[in-house]
């Protein structure tokens, strides 16, 4: 299978965020399977995670799709950015009212 896994997560990332420069994708293999580590740039994060997990949740099934196809088990874990994600601002928090 090679890296085929990780080729392919770095293309698919690097097409939907503003920053595909800095998307990094480190590859271990162990006993579990493969285990791909996704880092982008803390202003991509939210487009690879998506509106409750959507978009990083696709992610994961067509990584699945890979892993199957070469007979791997393909697990992501997206890295936090440094510091944490900055805390939402929703439009409808009319807690201060």
């Amino acid at each position: 299978m090679a890296e085929r896994d990780q080729e392919f997560l770095q293309t698919l990332v690097e097409a939907i965020v503003d920053n595909p420069s800095d998307v990094k994708v480190e590859r271990k293999v162990d006993e579990m399977g493969v285990l791909l580590s996704l880092r982008v740039n803390p202003q991509d994060m939210g487009v690879v995670v998506g509106r409750q997990g959507s978009t990083a949740k696709a992610i994961r099934s067509l990584l699945r799709i890979v892993g199957v196809k070469n007979n791997a088990r393909v697990n992501l874990k997206i890295e936090e950015p440094e510091g944490g994600r900055a805390p939402r601002m929703s439009s409808n928090d009319d807690s201060n009212y």
